[in-house]
């Protein structure tokens, strides 16, 4: 099983970062941070990547009933979603896939909840 799945933009990347902006609002999902991972390398590391932002999306809803079944579970909220340019023109986003990484919990209370949020997920995925 994949832990994320993903789809390649026909969009540049800012406007990949407004598209994927707007979709995950669409199904409910605020974007609480973003990470300019390519800035902090360059910064910490002084090296060069591509350009890589990670948006930490969260839906309030689906929190709060994660958080009901499993009081730990903010150790791996929110979810990811990654926009990166692949360097031929292309961008690619990604999302974690929510029930591969709830396997590693252990609870199945939160399947039914994790299954939810991946739909929601793979559908931002495929409006891009």
């Amino acid at each position: 099983m994949s832990y994320y799945f993903s789809k390649n933009s026909k969009l540049n990347f800012d406007q990949t970062i407004e598209a994927v902006t707007a979709a995950l609002g669409q199904e409910e999902f605020g974007v609480l941070s973003v990470i300019d991972l390519q800035a902090k390398i360059k910064e910490k590391l002084g090296k060069d990547i591509p350009r890589y932002k990670i948006l930490g999306a969260c839906n309030p809803t689906f929190a709060f009933l994660a958080l009901q079944a499993e009081p730990h579970i903010g150790t791996m909220l929110p979810c990811n979603v990654i926009v990166r340019d692949l360097q031929d023109g292309k961008v690619e986003v990604s999302a974690v896939d929510p029930v591969a990484s709830m396997q590693a919990v252990g609870n199945s209370d939160l399947y039914e909840t994790a299954e939810m949020i991946k739909e929601k997920l793979k559908r931002v995925i495929a409006a891009i």
